[in-house]
C-alpha cells in the first residue's frame, strides 16, 4: 500500500503546481490513515451546532461531540471519523454572511436538555457522513426542535419549515415538518431509524425542495435544520442491554443478601420464604385473591403447600420503606406474641421483592367488627 501513495506523489511533482502540494500532502496523509485504521467506531454522536456535551441516559453518559465549525455556502470539513457537506446560499436574506448555526436563549422545558439549545442549518443541502464504521445495522436517532420559529409571535407562528430526509440514500421523511411534529416550537421531536452499513460509510442527508415558507419571521428563515445526530451498532446496543442486565441482577442478589444478612444480625430466626412459593401460594398475586390495600402496599390471600392459609403482604414500589425498615418491621412484629393478634410466619427477600407472611385472620380484623362493618 505505501509504494502507491509514494508513486502518487512522484505523479504529482511533475504534473500539478507546487501551490496545490501542501493540500494534496493533507488529504494523502488523512486517506492513508483511513485504508491503515484497523479499529473501526460502532458509534457516532454529533451535538450539531454546538459544543461538546455530556447526555446521560439509561446506559450512561454520552458525550456528543462539537460541530460549530464555521460554514460557508459551500463546505466540506470533516472530524475525525465523520464530517459535514453544506451546499447552499441564503441569496434573499439581507446579510452578506449567511449564518448556518442558530441557537436559543429561550428556556427549554425539563424533558429538554441542552442538546437543543443549538443547531445546524443549510439554505439547500447538508450532509452527514459517518466513515470507517464497522459494517452492520446501526440504529439512528436524529433530534429536532424548531427553535427559530416562535409561538409567542403572532406573525412568526404561521412560518413552515419543510425539508425531505435520506438516509443511505433511500428517503426517510418526505416533507418533514419539524413543528407539526412536535406539535408546536421549542419541543424535542426524535425520528429513530434502522440503517445497515455495508462499506464502512454512513450518509444521512437533509434537503429543501423549495416547500414551506422563506419570508416569516424574516427573509431567509428555511431550508433543514437538526439539532443532534446519534448512531450505533445493533451489537454494541446489545452488549450494553446484557451489562445493564447482569448489573440489576448483581444489584438485586446484592440487595436480597443484604437483607437476609440484617436479618441475621438481628437474631431473628424467621422463615424465609422464595419467591416461586408465594407466588404459587397466591395463584400469582391474582387480584380475585386480594384482601386489601394500605400504606405500604397490598395484602393477598394464599395456601402454601402444607395446606397452610396465610396473608401475604407485598411491599409496593413506591414505598419509601427500606431495608432497615423492612427488618425493623419483622423484629417489632416477631416479638409479640398475643391470642388476639397476628402471627409473622415468614418474609420474602427476593428479586427486589418485601413480603412479609402473616397468619390469616379468617374474620377479619378486630376494627372491623367493632365498626360494624
Amino acid at each position: 500500500m505505501d509504494y502507491i501513495f509514494e508513486w502518487f506523489e512522484c505523479l504529482l511533482l511533475y504534473e500539478i503546481p507546487k501551490c496545490f502540494l501542501s493540500f494534496v500532502h493533507t488529504e494523502l496523509a488523512f486517506f492513508h490513515a483511513l485504508v491503515q485504521s484497523t479499529a473501526r467506531p460502532r458509534s457516532v454522536h454529533i451535538n450539531c451546532g454546538g459544543e461538546d456535551i455530556k447526555i446521560k441516559n439509561s446506559f450512561g453518559k454520552i458525550t456528543y461531540q462539537a460541530d460549530n465549525s464555521k460554514t460557508m455556502a459551500v463546505t466540506n470539513h470533516h472530524q475525525e471519523n465523520w464530517g459535514i457537506s453544506n451546499t447552499g446560499d441564503f441569496t434573499d436574506d439581507a446579510y452578506v454572511d449567511d449564518t448556518f448555526i442558530i441557537s436559543t436563549s429561550l428556556r427549554l422545558s425539563k424533558d429538554s436538555p441542552h442538546l437543543y439549545k443549538t443547531a445546524r442549518r443549510s439554505a439547500l443541502s447538508l450532509v452527514y457522513y459517518a466513515f470507517c464504521l464497522e459494517n452492520g445495522a446501526y440504529n439512528v436517532k436524529l433530534h429536532f426542535m424548531e427553535i427559530q420559529f416562535s409561538e409567542r409571535e403572532v406573525y412568526s407562528r404561521i412560518g413552515r419549515r419543510i425539508f425531505d430526509v435520506y438516509v443511505q440514500g433511500k428517503l426517510f421523511l418526505r416533507d418533514f415538518n419539524i413543528k407539526e411534529e412536535a406539535n408546536g416550537t421549542l419541543k424535542p421531536v426524535v425520528k429513530e431509524l434502522k440503517a445497515n452499513v455495508t462499506d464502512h460509510l454512513l450518509e444521512i442527508r437533509l434537503y429543501w425542495a423549495g416547500k414551506g415558507t422563506a419570508l416569516i419571521p424574516n427573509r431567509g428563515n428555511y431550508g433543514p435544520l437538526i439539532s443532534a445526530i446519534s448512531l450505533c451498532h445493533s451489537v454494541l446496543i446489545t452488549i450494553t442491554l446484557l451489562a445493564v442486565g447482569i448489573n440489576a441482577r448483581r444489584r438485586c442478589l446484592k440487595d436480597s443478601s443484604t437483607r437476609k444478612r440484617d436479618l441475621r444480625a438481628e437474631g431473628l430466626q424467621t422463615v424465609c420464604f422464595t419467591w416461586r412459593q408465594l407466588q404459587d401460594a397466591t395463584n400469582n398475586f391474582d387480584q380475585a385473591n386480594k384482601l386489601g390495600e394500605g400504606g405500604f402496599g397490598s395484602v393477598f390471600k394464599g395456601e402454601l403447600s402444607d395446606g397452610t392459609i396465610i396473608a401475604v403482604k407485598q411491599l409496593s414500589s413506591k414505598s419509601c420503606q427500606g431495608n432497615r425498615e423492612f427488618v425493623n418491621e419483622i423484629g417489632l412484629i416477631s416479638g409479640l406474641n398475643h391470642p388476639n393478634l397476628v402471627k409473622l410466619y415468614g418474609c420474602c427477600v427476593e428479586k427486589n421483592h418485601l413480603m412479609l407472611v402473616y397468619e390469616y385472620m379468617e374474620n377479619n380484623s378486630l376494627a372491623l367488627v367493632l365498626s360494624g362493618k
